[in-house]
C-alpha cells in the first residue's frame, strides 16, 4: 500500500491542488445558481471521487466504499433536513443490484473458460486455421481477442494471447515491422472487444444500470445490436491499419505444433453451462427473466458440479464488482438531489443537443485516455441520466458516451491491456499512441455521426 502512495503521490497532490482551486470559488457559485446544501455536498463527493480515481492514488474500489461512506453520514442527513425522504438502503443498493449479479456472472463465466483451457483452444485454433498468411493471421488474432474480451476479461484475454503470439513473434526477424503489429493488435482489439456485450466491460454494465434506473430497460440482446456493427467497423479499421503501417513483407509465420486431446467432461460440461448462459440472456426477457436473474445459473452450477472452488471464488475480481457499485451509487446521489438538472441549467450547451454530445463525449475522450474508463463512466453516466432529456435522446447519448470510453487507449496505462503488452518490450509508447488516437478519433466520428443516426433507426 506505501508503494502505491508513493508512486502516485506527485499526480495525486496537483490533482488535490486543482481540485483545491476549483472549491475555492464553489461557495460563491453554489449561492449564485442556487445550489441547496444536498448539491453542494454531491458536487464535493462527485469532484473528490474524481480525484482519487485519475490520480490512482489508492486502490480505486476504495474510493467507492468512500463515496458510500460519505453518502450516508455526510449526505442523508442534509436531504432529510430539506424534506426529501431517504433511505440507507437506497445507497446500498448499488452494491449487490442486478448489474453486479450479471457482471459477476460474467466473471464465472470467463473463469471456467479459463480453468478448463477452452479459450487458448480457440485461440490456437483460430491461429490454424489463418494457415501462416500474414493479414490472415493478423485478422484472427484481432477476432479472436474481440470475441474472447466480449465474454471475459480483456485483462486475462490480452496476457492468454501474448503468451500465444510472443513465439510466433521470436520466429520473426527483428526488422520485420510486423512483429510489433501483431503485439499490437491484442491489446487494441481486447479493449475494443469490450463494447459488443453488457458484461465485456464495466462501462457497459453502469450504462445499463442507470438506464434501468430511467425506465430503459435494455436486453442483452439489444445490447449487442446496438454495438456489434461499431466493433465490426473498428476491428476492421484497426486491421487495415495496422497492415498498412506495420506491413509482413514475405514474411510467412510459422506456427509451433501443439497436441489438443479430445475434450473431457469438464470442458464439455464448461462448454454447455456457456452456451446455456447466453442463450438465457438472448432470450431470457421473453420469460420474464432479467440479465442477473440468469447470471445465478452460472454461479451456481459452476460451484455445485465442481468445475469451480473456493479458491476461484476468491480470485473473483472483486474490485471491479465494487468499482461498478461506487459509480452507480454516486448517481443515487446525483439523482436524489437533482444537480444534474442544476448543472445543465447553468451549461452554455443548454438547449442545445447536438452541442451537449460533443461537449459530453469529448470530455469522454480526454478522460477515458487518463484515466480507467470505469472511473470515467462513473463520473459521466450518472451526471447524464440526471438532465433532462427524452428518453431517446438519452439512450443515445449514453451510448455514445459509453463508446468512447471504451476507445480511449492511447497511453500504455490508458487500460491494462495497454499495460501488459507495453510490457513486453516489442511495442513503444509511440505505437500505442499511432493507434489509440486512430480509433479514439474513430469512437468520436461515430458519436457524432453514423452512431446516432443508427440507434435512432433501430430503437
Amino acid at each position: 500500500m506505501i508503494p502505491l502512495l508513493l508512486k502516485n503521490r506527485s499526480r495525486f497532490f496537483a490533482l488535490t491542488a486543482l481540485l483545491i482551486v476549483l472549491l475555492i470559488p464553489m461557495t460563491s457559485l453554489a449561492e449564485t445558481i442556487g445550489l441547496t446544501d444536498a448539491q453542494m455536498k454531491t458536487v464535493m463527493i462527485l469532484l473528490l471521487a474524481g480525484t482519487l480515481w485519475a490520480s490512482e492514488w489508492i486502490p480505486l474500489f476504495i474510493v467507492s466504499f468512500i463515496i458510500l461512506a460519505l453518502e450516508l453520514t455526510w449526505l442523508t442527513p442534509s436531504i432529510i433536513a430539506e424534506g426529501l425522504t431517504v433511505s440507507d438502503s437506497q445507497f446500498f443498493a448499488p452494491f449487490f443490484s442486478n448489474i453486479i449479479l450479471l457482471f459477476m456472472g460474467g466473471f464465472v463465466l470467463s473463469s471456467i473458460l479459463q480453468k478448463a483451457s477452452l479459450d487458448a483452444r480457440f485461440a490456437h485454433w483460430i491461429l490454424k486455421v489463418t494457415e501462416g498468411k500474414p493479414a490472415q493471421t493478423m485478422l484472427g488474432i484481432i477476432l479472436a481477442c474481440a470475441f474472447l474480451s466480449m465474454w471475459m476479461s480483456n485483462t486475462a484475454t490480452t496476457a492468454m494471447m501474448l503468451t500465444l503470439v510472443l513465439p510466433l513473434i521470436k520466429r520473426m526477424r527483428a526488422d520485420v515491422p510486423f512483429r510489433v503489429g501483431l503485439v499490437l493488435a491484442i491489446p487494441l482489439a481486447c479493449n475494443l472487444g469490450g463494447i459488443g456485450t453488457p458484461i465485456g466491460t464495466p462501462p457497459n454494465a453502469i450504462a445499463m444500470s442507470y438506464l434501468a434506473a430511467k425506465g430503459i430497460t435494455i436486453s442483452f440482446g439489444q445490447w449487442m445490436l446496438f454495438t456489434l456493427p461499431f466493433l465490426a467497423l473498428a476491428l476492421l479499421v484497426l486491421w487495415v491499419a495496422l497492415l498498412k503501417f506495420y506491413p509482413a513483407g514475405d514474411e510467412r509465420l510459422t506456427l509451433p505444433d501443439v497436441e489438443h486431446r479430445p475434450l473431457k467432461p469438464k470442458q464439455w460440461l464448461s462448454i454447455g453451462i456457456f452456451l446455456i448462459t447466453v442463450v438465457g440472456w438472448l432470450i431470457g426477457g421473453q420469460f420474464g427473466l432479467n440479465t442477473g436473474t440468469v447470471a445465478l445459473f452460472p454461479i451456481i452450477a459452476s460451484f455445485w458440479i465442481g468445475l469451480l472452488d473456493q479458491s476461484d471464488f476468491r480470485a473473483l475480481p472483486w474490485d471491479v464488482l465494487f468499482m461498478v457499485a461506487g459509480g452507480i451509487a454516486l448517481g443515487v446521489a446525483i439523482d436524489m438531489t437533482n444537480l444534474g438538472d442544476v448543472i445543465v441549467s447553468v451549461l452554455p450547451v443548454s438547449g442545445s443537443y447536438p452541442v451537449l454530445v460533443a461537449a459530453i463525449v469529448l470530455l469522454g475522450a480526454v478522460l477515458g485516455t487518463v484515466m480507467s474508463n470505469t472511473a470515467t463512466a462513473g463520473l459521466l453516466i450518472p451526471l447524464i441520466v440526471s438532465f433532462s432529456l427524452p428518453q431517446n435522446y438519452l439512450l443515445v447519448l449514453i451510448l455514445a458516451v459509453t463508446l468512447n470510453c471504451s476507445t480511449a487507449m492511447i497511453l500504455p496505462v490508458s487500460t491494462p491491456p495497454n499495460a501488459i503488452a507495453f510490457g513486453s518490450g516489442v511495442i513503444q509508447a509511440r505505437d500505442l499512441a499511432r493507434m489509440g488516437i486512430l480509433l479514439a478519433a474513430l469512437g468520436i466520428f461515430i458519436a457524432f455521426t453514423i452512431g446516432p443516426l443508427y440507434w435512432f433507426s433501430v430503437l
